[in-house]
């Protein structure tokens, strides 16, 4: 048991170094052209066709799935996707990739009040330590304190956490019945299906197809920070509760800020330095047992 939660904790890490590296993908596409939800359009594409071929050739039997758990997938799909990844990538243009990730960390807190009503899952002192640690991390990375930060930017900042957040409500649920491949692959067909008609698909097209690196960044986002990190995040959650799992995966806006250093010559301060520290900090407590406490 012990070597799955292991495995599981790598997996969530995993993925969250995928996440992180979306802003390499996102801000080139956005500057060649293509809005928010046009991306997340393109993404769930790549994932849709990358998914459906390999279980097509693997298993068939996991495209299987009961009408009446249909609310599920709408759920990933529609909150956990569309809404989440269009706020998401609006508060990358109207803000730094380091504020952008903390503001998208308000998820944890989101999750382990959703998880403690629908799991029953018990919130520990030490899981609020590190989320207190985690967050405070997140806060000195991103510099957010110091202002720069648009009302609208806070808001679909927000926005995001809240719908990253519905994806550990939703998959728990989903991954009682279904395969993690199941799931992954019915929730970004519902996001393509939802999209379509408002991405203006033709234009998108145009864009990505039209020379350049869009096509290999436009693969890129789909296979490195999304297809990858939602199989690695979705099997961990099969032995790692869902509180637990959001706090993890703050490692994200980690790689997120250093991603902003190196690529896009984001500044590192000694504040930022130490909120690094802290985020590090609280995925060791997670994850060092604790007497007489489960985490």
């Amino acid at each position: 048991m012990k070597n799955k939660n292991a495995a599981a904790v790598a997996m969530i890490l995993t993925a969250a170094a995928g996440w992180g590296f979306i802003g390499l993908f996102t801000r080139p596409l956005t500057a060649a052209g293509l809005s928010a939800l046009q991306i997340t359009f393109v993404r769930s594409v790549v994932v849709v066709a990358c998914m459906g071929l390999y279980l097509l050739v693997w298993d068939r039997r996991m495209f299987r799935i009961a009408w009446r758990d249909g609310w599920i997938f709408l759920g990933t799909g529609l909150v956990s996707i569309v809404f989440f990844n269009v706020c998401y990538f609006t508060t990358i243009q109207l803000t730094t990739l380091a504020a952008a990730s903390v503001l998208l960390y308000t998820a944890p807190c989101f999750v382990m009040l959703m998880s403690a009503a629908f799991f029953k899952e018990k919130i520990t002192a030490r899981k609020l330590a590190a989320l207190a640690l985690a967050f405070g991390g997140c806060v000195l990375v991103s510099g957010i304190a110091r202002g720069g930060i648009t009302p609208m930017g806070l808001l679909t900042g927000i926005g995001a956490g809240f719908g990253y957040a519905t994806y550990s409500i939703f998959g728990k649920v989903a991954l009682k019945k279904y395969h993690s491949f199941t799931l992954i692959f019915y929730t970004f067909v519902v996001s393509t299906v939802c999209l379509a008609p408002f991405a203006h698909v033709g234009q998108a097209a145009s864009v990505v197809l039209g020379g350049g690196d869009t096509m290999a960044l436009a693969m890129g986002l789909g296979l490195v920070s999304t297809f990858m990190p939602y199989i690695c995040y979705t099997k961990g959650l099969e032995h790692v509760e869902a509180g637990k799992a959001s706090v993890l995966a703050f490692f994200e806006p980690l790689v997120a800020t250093v991603t902003g250093i190196v690529a896009f010559h984001e500044k590192l301060t000694a504040m930022s330095a130490a909120g690094i520290g802290l985020i590090f900090a609280a995925i060791v407590l997670l994850n060092v047992p604790a007497r007489g406490e489960k985490g």
